[in-house]
């Protein structure tokens, strides 16, 4: 509905029907039983009009959709609780008991200026995503703080405990991680806190909570560090819990980030990716995966689909790997899972099949899978389509192509179920739509194996030696950043 958003409602482009950034999780008790929960109607300045709940009752080939009331546009109201202009960044999970939960941001007002309001809010459905109870309201800030990419974890381990975490931006330039649980399953909420500061100047990003089998709890998470010169060094870390949250461990590092980010490799135009924005999974036997885009494959040319892994709880890591197939193009936007068998699956967008043609991104979306993480088969998940007709992020300049910081990936038996967003070509009022492939690993013919590029030991050594690569590394960190630092332009 036009002008749902209020009178007063911030600047910028609305995407009207474009839908962005999903997330997925299975129903422990029925794994027939998927939830989902996407971006509806983006704006260029940030955020959304709201945020829709899908549930499918048959493994992801047909599905329900709920507007859920963290907005003025999905139902919100001050009554009950979803009084906000817009809202973003929706993370979806589910207990053992098969109860959903969502958490988001939802905000109103150009961030961190006079008037406006940014919170952290969630709900939850104990009927499979059919019906949803009211909006929970995890924190509330007015124009002194922006809270951002929040994650909730339903524990696998620990009987009605879920969590969220997510990075507070302040005006006195800090980004600390925070951290909010409840022990009745989303019936109610302890008072959120700060568990981890990085210091003056520096911030968190991307906390994601992941629980190991033992009960560990483990909050990883990208920190970014600003030196005295104003440089940026950006790199990959873990605290851990093992008292369900209540006292955390000090940092373990996992690994530094190399990347440049991503480009239209015919006319410049940046692509808002997840180029500082890794994901982690746990396996069946408490292995932890992490995945993230990386230029250490190229010596900085390009960004490939970097993977290492964790056998010990996340106190060491492997060499990073290459997962993706085809190292001359750029790869980005990587989502991981792993099976009950322990098959790691990894999804993750490229250029392979983009043409010299300056007035379309023909890009594709992927699934490789591997038994060990060395050896690795391809499935192509969705035809090429044209990334060039994508929502458009002005808090990137130039402005960025935007299907989301993240993508939806989970396992049922022993079948990869990707959800993810892609364009509809040659329709500027439907842009983009999200789309389940539920039976993708289980019937497309692989590629060949393929044994992917191992990083050499040297290749910090590397970036340190190539200022070009430094200058492309430092310059995709502000970039990012610009899309998402409260500015007086109401972006995230």
């Amino acid at each position: 509905m036009a002008g749902c958003e209020g009178a007063a409602a911030s600047p910028g482009t609305l995407y009207a029907n474009a839908e962005i950034e999903p997330s997925l999780a299975v129903n422990p008790q029925n794994a027939r039983n998927l939830v989902a929960s996407w971006q509806e109607d983006r704006w260029s300045t940030g955020g959304s009009r709201g945020i829709v709940a899908g549930a499918s009752s048959d493994g992801g080939t047909t599905w329900s959709q709920h507007a859920l009331p963290f907005t003025r546009c999905g139902g919100g109201t001050l009554a009950n609780g979803g009084d906000y202009e817009r809202a973003s960044n929706a993370w979806i999970s589910a207990s053992p008991s098969g109860t959903a939960f969502v958490a988001a941001l939802a905000f109103t007002g150009l961030a961190m200026q006079p008037a406006s309001v940014s919170a952290v809010v969630a709900s939850r459905s104990t009927d499979g995503g059919a019906t949803w109870s009211a909006t929970a309201t995890l924190i509330r800030d007015t124009d002194g703080s922006f809270n951002d990419k929040v994650a909730i974890t339903a524990d696998p381990v620990t009987p009605h405990a879920v969590y969220a975490v997510w990075d507070r931006l302040t005006t006195t330039n800090s980004g600390v991680t925070w951290f909010v649980r409840s022990v009745d399953e989303g019936a109610s909420w302890e008072v959120a806190r700060a568990i981890y500061d990085p210091g003056p100047n520096n911030q968190t990003i991307n906390n994601i909570l992941v629980v190991l089998p033992n009960g560990m709890l483990i909050v990883f998470y990208v920190e970014i560090d600003t030196a005295a010169n104003g440089t940026l060094s950006t790199y990959f870390a873990l605290i851990r819990s093992s008292d369900n949250g209540a006292t955390w461990s000090n940092p373990v590092r996992v690994a530094d980030d190399l990347s440049v980010g991503t480009h239209d490799p015919d006319t410049g135009q940046p692509v808002r990716d997840a180029s500082i924005l890794p994901e982690i999974a746990v396996g069946p036997g408490g292995s932890l995966f992490v995945v993230w885009q990386d230029a250490r494959f190229s010596g900085g040319v390009r960004d490939g689909i970097a993977l290492t892994r964790s056998d010990d709880g996340g106190l060491t890591w492997s060499t990073p790997a290459r997962v993706n197939a085809n190292g001359t193009v750029a790869a980005f936007v990587p989502s991981v899972n792993v099976r009950a068998d322990g098959t790691i699956g990894v999804a993750y967008f490229d250029f392979r099949a983009n043409t010299a043609d300056r007035n379309t991104l023909l890009t594709d979306y992927w699934l490789a899978r591997s038994a060990n993480g060395t050896v690795w088969q391809e499935t192509q998940i969705a035809a090429a389509f044209d990334l060039a007709v994508a929502p458009t992020s002005t808090a990137t300049t130039p402005e960025g192509l935007f299907l989301g910081d993240y993508q939806g990936l989970v396992s049922v038996g022993t079948t990869f179920v990707p959800l993810f967003a892609r364009t509809n070509s040659g329709n500027p009022a439907n842009r983009t739509d999200v789309f389940a492939a539920p039976a993708v690993s289980a019937t497309a013919a692989a590629v060949a194996p393929l044994r992917p590029t191992i990083a050499s030991p040297d290749a910090l050594q590397m970036y340190r030696e190539s200022e070009q690569w430094q200058r492309s590394a430092q310059d995709n960190v502000a970039r990012a950043l610009r899309a998402r630092r409260p500015e007086p332009r109401g972006d995230r």
